[in-house]
């Protein structure tokens, strides 16, 4: 039988522009559910991720055009008791979101982890092209219960 406990990796991609790197993929590998945060720019982006694992995710201000009008400006996934807001631009979330474990956010390109009241607040950065002298990356959550850790992958 599989213990509730073990770790669980969660990959987290965002504002990869339509560009999505093979870096990129072969950070994502072994994810068990994979979130973007918006700025996909192409709907092959999504596709690409869908062949590691279930993916989640949020138009961001750049993904205008029918194939990005389903998506939602935000969504609300629950993993293991552990509840995720996935966002696009941070600066549109409500203060203190009420219910939430963790926040994942893209738009700023710039990696972040911050802890506030109790939660936790994640940018994984950029995935697609660079922009000035901001890193490339992806990230993972961890979760294993309650605890959560973010981890920033550069690639």
């Amino acid at each position: 039988m599989a213990s509730a406990s073990r770790e669980l990796s969660l990959g987290l991609i965002s504002d990869t522009h339509g560009l999505m790197r093979p870096e990129a993929l072969a950070a994502l590998a072994g994810s068990r559910h994979i979130v973007h945060a918006g700025d996909i720019g192409h709907p092959g982006v999504l596709e690409r991720l869908a062949r590691i694992a279930p993916v989640t995710a949020v138009r961001g201000n750049n993904d205008t055009g029918r194939w990005a009008s389903g998506l939602r400006e935000t969504e609300i996934l629950e993993i293991r008791k552990t509840r995720i807001l996935v966002i696009h631009d941070l600066s549109e979330l409500e203060p203190d979101p009420a219910g939430i474990d963790v926040v994942v956010a893209g738009h700023s390109h710039r990696p972040h982890e911050e802890r506030r009241g109790g939660v936790l607040y994640v940018n994984p950065g950029s995935a697609g092209p660079r922009r000035f002298t901001l890193p490339v990356a992806v990230g993972r959550l961890q979760i294993s219960g309650k605890d959560v850790r973010f981890e920033l992958v550069p690639l």
